[in-house]
Order: C-alpha cells, then sequence, then structure tokens
C-alpha cells in the first residue's frame, strides 16, 4: 500500500491554473491531479491562508473518493486564499468563476466546499458566467451526452441538488426548508458508522460521541448520530463546545442544530475553546467524528481518546490528522493501527455520491431514494474493506489498497 500510495502522491497533476484577483489580494488555483475518464470534479473552498499545496492535497483525496462515489473520473479542486467573512467576497467568487468558467463547460466540475456555498453561491454565480450547471464540465467531459439527454440530466442534477427535504426523518425541522446539500454529507459521516457497526458487530445504539466542528457536516452528523441513539457527550467548535458525559438528549442536539448561526454552534453555557480542548480528549466516549477543518488532531489527543474507550472514527473533514503528508502521515498511521478508522473518502463521499446519482438517467427524486443511495454506497465501500481485512484495525488502509489498485 505504502509503495502505491507514494506512486500516487508523487505524481505530478495534469493540470495547475493559477489565478491571481486583479482588484483584491485574492489569489486562487483549480488543481486537475488527472483527466481519468475524460473529466474531472471537486469543489471550491476560500479560506485566508490557503495554499496550492492544500489544493493539490484535496484534488488527490477527490481522485481516490470517485473510485467510492463514482462516476469513474479524475480528482480536481479549486481553492481561494482570501477571507471568506471579507465583505468583498461575492465579487471575488464573480471574478474567480468567470475565468474558470471554460474549464467548467469542456471538462471540469465544481460544487461547495469549506466557506463557499452549493445552492447561494456556486450555482447562481456559475449560472452568470453562461455555465450550465457547475457539473457541465463532467457531462461533457465523462458522459458525452446528446444536447436532449444532457439538458434532462442537468435539469435532474439542479433540482435534485437543490430539494428541500420534506421527510421529516431526514430534516431536523421541514418548515426551515434544508436542502439535501445541506444534510448529505454529515448524514453519510453518521451512516458510516452505523453500516461500520453492523459489519464489524455490535451496534451504534447507547454507545458515546463526540463531534468536532459544528458547521453543515458536524452539525448533521450529531443529528443523525443522535437520531440512531448515540449520545453525544462533547461537541468543540472554534467558539467553544458542550459537554454532557450523560449524553444530550435528541431534543437538544435538534436544539443545538436549529440555533447555529451559519457553521458556528450557539448555546447559553458555552465552555470557552480554550477549556473544552483541554478536557473533551479525555471524555469517555467510542465514536469520534472529527468535522471541522483539515490537519487539526494532534497525536496527543488521539491517544488521550483511545485510553477513553475510543472503537471508531468517521471523518467529516478531509485529512483531519496533522500530518504534513497529503494522506497517509504518522498520525493517521498510528491511529489505523490502533483503532477502526473510517477514511475519509468513504464517510464524506455524501456529495460527490449525490452528483453522480444525479448524472445517471431517471432516478428516483424522493428523500428516501437519494439518502438511502448514499448510505448503500458508504455501506458496498465498507464491506468490500472487510472482505478484504476483517480486523477492527487498519481499515484506512485497506481502503487506500482497493482505491489506489483502481487508480494505478
Amino acid at each position: 500500500m505504502k509503495e502505491l500510495l507514494n506512486k500516487f502522491e508523487n505524481k505530478d497533476p495534469e493540470i495547475v491554473f493559477n489565478w491571481k484577483d486583479s482588484e483584491t489580494e485574492a489569489e486562487g488555483w483549480v488543481v486537475i491531479n488527472s483527466l481519468r475518464g475524460g473529466a474531472a470534479g471537486g469543489g471550491t473552498r476560500m479560506r485566508k491562508g490557503l495554499d496550492m499545496n492544500e489544493v493539490l492535497s484535496l484534488a488527490k483525496t477527490m481522485e481516490i473518493k470517485f473510485t467510492v462515489s463514482g462516476p469513474p473520473i479524475g480528482g480536481a479542486k479549486s481553492g481561494i486564499n482570501f477571507d471568506p467573512k471579507d465583505p468583498r467576497k461575492k465579487e471575488v467568487l464573480e471574478r474567480w468563476y468567470k475565468v474558470v468558467s471554460p474549464l467548467l463547460k469542456s471538462y471540469y466540475g465544481t460544487g461547495g466546499d469549506l466557506n463557499v456555498d452549493e445552492t447561494h453561491e456556486v450555482i447562481p454565480i456559475t449560472e452568470e458566467s453562461g455555465v450550465w450547471h457547475p457539473q457541465e464540465g463532467v457531462f461533457n467531459g465523462f458522459f458525452k451526452p446528446t444536447e436532449a439527454d444532457k439538458i434532462n440530466r442537468i435539469g435532474q442534477l439542479r433540482q435534485g441538488v437543490i430539494k428541500v427535504i420534506e421527510n421529516t426523518e431526514f430534516s431536523p425541522d421541514v418548515s426551515k426548508k434544508y436542502k439535501v446539500a445541506d444534510m448529505i454529507t454529515g448524514f453519510g459521516v453518521a451512516e458510516a458508522v452505523r453500516h461500520y457497526y453492523d459489519i464489524y458487530g455490535g451496534s451504534v445504539k447507547g454507545k458515546r460521541a463526540v463531534v468536532q466542528g459544528f458547521g453543515n457536516v458536524g452539525a448533521a452528523a450529531a443529528f443523525y448520530l443522535s437520531q440512531m441513539g448515540a449520545k453525544i457527550v462533547g461537541i468543540i467548535d472554534i467558539v467553544g463546545g458542550l459537554i454532557n458525559e450523560e449524553g444530550f438528549t435528541f431534543n437538544d442536539i435538534s436544539h443545538f442544530f436549529l440555533a447555529k448561526k451559519g457553521n458556528t454552534l450557539v448555546a447559553d453555557n458555552l465552555i470557552p475553546f480554550e477549556e473544552i480542548n483541554k478536557r473533551i480528549w479525555s471524555l469517555q466516549t467510542e465514536i469520534f467524528a472529527p468535522c471541522a477543518a483539515s490537519r487539526l488532531i494532534t497525536i496527543h489527543q488521539i491517544d488521550e481518546m483511545i485510553d477513553s474507550g475510543l472503537e471508531v472514527i468517521s471523518c467529516g473533514a478531509n485529512v483531519p490528522f496533522a500530518d504534513k503528508e497529503i494522506f497517509f502521515g504518522p498520525i493517521m498511521e498510528h491511529t489505523d493501527y490502533k483503532v477502526s478508522l473510517i477514511p475519509d473518502f468513504i464517510s464524506n463521499c455524501g456529495m460527490a455520491r449525490v452528483f453522480a446519482y444525479f448524472m445517471e438517467r431517471k432516478v428516483l427524486m424522493t428523500d428516501e431514494a437519494i439518502f438511502n443511495d448514499t448510505s448503500q454506497t458508504i455501506k458496498r465501500a465498507l464491506k468490500k474493506v472487510y472482505n478484504k481485512n476483517k480486523s477492527k484495525t487498519e481499515i484506512s488502509a485497506t481502503a487506500f489498497e482497493i482505491a489506489l489498485n483502481e487508480l494505478i
């Protein structure tokens, strides 16, 4: 596996597109690791301090993710080094998508990612630049459809991604009109835990869980885990966190979800970040869902959790460990050897899978069909890992080996 991984990591990307904004200090990159199958896909993120290496590592992660979610295309990513809280954000995105629109019409498909919203920013702004849909490049490069087929499938994709969830099983409050894109990634993170216990033995019910990050992914993961009967004992977010060693009720978690402001946890009794960051890692917990930014988790934090009974990690964040390596650094390897570590390209493949699902011909557009498709995709991936390695450790190493054998 290590040899395959080194070969994959060290291969230069096929395309690197660099942009410097003429009106602000913003700088951006599209990195296309390969045009496997004639196309590549990966979302657009924005954060201050982002660099090309981060975009490159995420493009390679996407390529591996597509071996699980489909379609069988290359990995790509867009990244903009700019403060997302800056009032000029919209204008920066407008100029960015105008410049990259030829790629989006030819062979590259994008979507939302960190600090860039799929439904409110990516779709309307790319439309203004003459792109039918942010995934148009994947249609043209990979599917090569007839004009009529392209119109039908893009219509399906447009309708599906922004579909308002009507089924109360999948939404904390249907009156708030949450969309598929708001909930599907966190749903996948929770479903990965459920399938893990179903396949490897045990049950999610009654297990204690800690969630890191309370944006779209973390909040949704907490909601669905709690709905399954897991006890959320701790939440840590950039502004602080919450602890309840007996476990928050499902109503509590639903309330926190509905009360959050944007991607930020809001609660009356919020524990300051410095304090919760010392306390949360030693809580008695079996499940950990890292759903914040990449490369945050230290080996000390992981070891504290392992000593406190940790059984399984389901990654909502891409590459959550504080390793400098693109994929399998020493912290991740140490973790994979000690506990069950479900890799990000399986557990957080929800949005990529939704895109793939709606690109197929004439699919069912119900909430049940959409969410069940993501769930079954994750289940199949975990079963494939289990069939190759029935141990509860080295799950990630096995999953990488399966994926890389497909790519190299």
